[in-house]
């Protein structure tokens, strides 16, 4: 078996300088020496390394197609993907490739550590192994494997800032992969998408302006759905109707999702058109909204957004009265 490695920057990598933690070259590459030596045998490593590295906050969709990019070139050379990245954006990234990649027929695992290879007990080195070992063993899709569970790749969620177990994720009713009778990467476009989140008594004249400005905007809702029906938002939904750009409504709580049209104080934004976004989570939220925005051609960009691509929306249990 052939298992790729990208690795793509992140805390992983990292030495403790007068500065703070730094990039440093070698650790990932001695640290995947040691595991291709103490694993058992019966797969090879090879290593793609990014160059530049991605940040982790400084992330883009631009730099999820450099991602896609290695795993296409390599797709009938090797058997499976391991992704090395930083912890703050993984997450995005686990839901961006998610959906960019159609018909993926092999496992891609997404991982990444807490505490530098550097740092006495580091997660790094467990972390990499559990992803080889899941390389081998896992079903076709992307998945996160942290901390010793291995998570459905439009799922997960950082919970974290700090703990080894950072990481969780939703049910889902089908793997994290788009079926196709072959693979398919749809490139993400450079889109402005938005992520705004309402608050009481918050300042809503910026939903005005970026709905006015932005490709997308995915809106974080009160618990099923409701959000304050102020002056502010009411003229940047129109201003989003006007115009015809996808406003998807997220819960802000971290279980349930957006059920709307549950309570009258919600009906505002369904006649406004805002797309329910069900259980799906800010970051596949996010990706999925990005994607379909850079779609070429003539798209049902609302129709994508409402089906469930690759397990983005959870169970059926989670999505009920969507």
């Amino acid at each position: 078996m052939k298992i790729l490695v990208i690795y793509t920057g992140g805390t992983i990598g990292m030495v403790r300088t007068a500065a703070g933690f730094a990039p440093s070259a070698g650790l990932v590459e001695a640290e995947l020496q040691k595991l291709g030596a103490e694993l058992e045998h019966g797969f090879a490593l090879s290593l793609a390394t990014l160059v530049p590295a991605i940040d982790s906050a400084n992330a883009s969709p631009l730099d999820w197609n450099r991602i896609a990019d290695e795993i296409v070139a390599a797709y009938q050379t090797h058997d499976a993907f391991v992704v090395i990245h930083g912890t703050d954006t993984l997450a995005f990234t686990a839901s961006a490739l998610c959906f960019a990649l159609e018909g993926l027929g092999k496992p891609v695992i997404l991982t990444g550590a807490m505490v530098p290879l550097s740092e006495p007990g580091s997660d790094g080195s467990a972390n990499l192994a559990d992803a080889l070992r899941a390389a081998q063993s896992s079903a076709p899709g992307v998945w996160v494997q942290f901390a010793g569970k291995l998570l459905h790749g439009a799922r997960a969620r950082k919970v974290h800032s700090s703990a080894f177990d950072a990481f969780t994720a939703g049910d889902a009713a089908v793997p994290p992969c788009r079926p196709a009778g072959r693979l398919q990467f749809h490139r993400y476009a450079d889109a402005s998408v938005s992520v705004l989140t309402v608050a009481p008594g918050g300042c809503t004249s910026v939903f005005e302006y970026a709905m006015g400005h932005c490709d997308g905007v995915i809106l974080r809702c009160y618990g099923a759905g409701t959000a304050p029906d102020t002056p502010g938002l009411r003229a940047g939904l129109a201003a989003a109707k006007q115009r015809g750009i996808p406003v998807v409504a997220v819960s802000q709580s971290d279980g349930g999702g957006a059920a709307m049209g549950t309570y009258a104080s919600g009906s505002f934004l369904v006649e406004a058109g805002v797309i329910d976004g069900g259980a799906m989570t800010v970051e596949a939220a996010y990706a999925k909204l990005t994607h379909v925005l850079g779609l070429a051609g003539p798209v049902d960009r609302r129709a994508l957004v409402e089906v469930d691509l690759c397990g983005e929306f959870g169970s059926p249990r989670q999505v009920q009265g969507r």
